[in-house]
């Protein structure tokens, strides 16, 4: 008599099995996770510039030059653990980044856009972590400061795509907007993308230099900058209104997207308009950062809402 017997899988074997083949509950949370690390190491960045935490950790990678975490008798005092909180949320998103990157492996053949965003992030929190060194290298240089915060913004327009594309099925997208509108929601883009530049240098102009010591700025005038940042951003404004006004009259798949975008820009508005006439108080300058990253994310949503899913019939969904 023979008996055939089949060996045990590995557990290499069962893990493979386990990953998803298709974006389920266990990716997505995963991929919301992306999304709200990054903002929030916006909100732990602001809390270290306007705090004047910026050189807590005089040095980087390691805290101090024998530490790699902050040490009693540091002359800092709390600024140096509100700078290595911040230095913290680094690992916490490259580990997310990379449980993303995990999840989504087993179906990197048939979801590759989703791959490949989940390499750029991952890319992303590297490169921004490096970043972070640099400005430390830097005496809180206020371009290097202003260029790791728009790194940032867009690690969150990023994952913020990434998550669109999480609920989205997979196959060829058309346009779902008449051309006017679409030309128009770039223009909207653009605006958005002047008024973030222009309030990266108006920052960089201003009294927050993200450490008492660094007077240092980047020697534009403040006032005038803070002009020119707002025109774009009421311009954005008007835009987005007649995006709503056009996708409601239209009913344009648009519509939910674009009255997301512009709740958004009113509550940014408001705390920017009394930010700049209560002299830039550190917690209304923080909100309006963080602000500034979920206009960003809602714009990206009004963007890939612009096309929608061709409808396939099963023969076509099959090859």
């Amino acid at each position: 008599m023979s008996a055939s017997t089949t060996s045990a899988p590995t557990p290499l074997a069962r893990f493979a099995a386990w990953l998803p083949a298709v974006p389920d509950r266990r990716v997505r949370v995963i991929a919301w996770l992306n999304f709200i690390g990054n903002v929030v190491i916006i909100a732990t960045g602001g809390a270290v510039r306007l705090t004047g935490s910026g050189l807590g950790c005089p040095t980087w990678p390691l805290c101090t030059a024998d530490s790699l975490v902050p040490v009693p008798g540091m002359e800092e005092g709390y600024h140096k653990y509100i700078e290595f909180g911040n230095r913290l949320m680094s690992p916490v998103l490259g580990i997310l980044a990379l449980l993303l990157l995990i999840l989504i492996w087993r179906m990197r053949q048939q979801r590759r856009d989703l791959f490949v965003l989940s390499w750029i992030v991952m890319a992303g929190i590297l490169a921004q972590a490096l970043v972070g060194g640099i400005t430390v290298w830097t005496g809180l240089n206020p371009f290097i400061v202003g260029f790791h915060y728009v790194a940032s913004l867009s690690l969150v327009c990023i994952t913020a795509v990434l998550l669109w594309r999480v609920y989205s099925p997979v196959g060829p997208r058309k346009r779902a907007v008449p051309t006017w509108y679409l030309m128009l929601t770039h223009v909207a883009t653009l605006a958005m993308a002047v008024s973030v530049v222009f309030g990266v240098l108006t920052t960089g102009a201003g009294p927050h230099s993200g450490d008492d010591d660094v007077l240092r700025r980047n020697g534009f005038d403040a006032t005038l900058l803070e002009h020119i940042h707002a025109w774009p951003g009421y311009a954005l404004f008007a835009l987005t209104l007649g995006l709503a006004v056009a996708a409601w009259r239209q009913q344009l798949p648009t519509l939910r997207w674009v009255l997301l975008l512009l709740a958004v820009e009113l509550v940014q508005i408001a705390v920017g308009l009394y930010q700049a006439r209560n002299g830039l108080p550190p917690l209304a300058v923080g909100v309006h950062m963080v602000l500034a990253s979920l206009t960003a994310a809602a714009m990206v949503t009004v963007v890939m809402s612009l096309k929608r899913p061709v409808a396939t019939t099963p023969l076509t969904a099959q090859a």
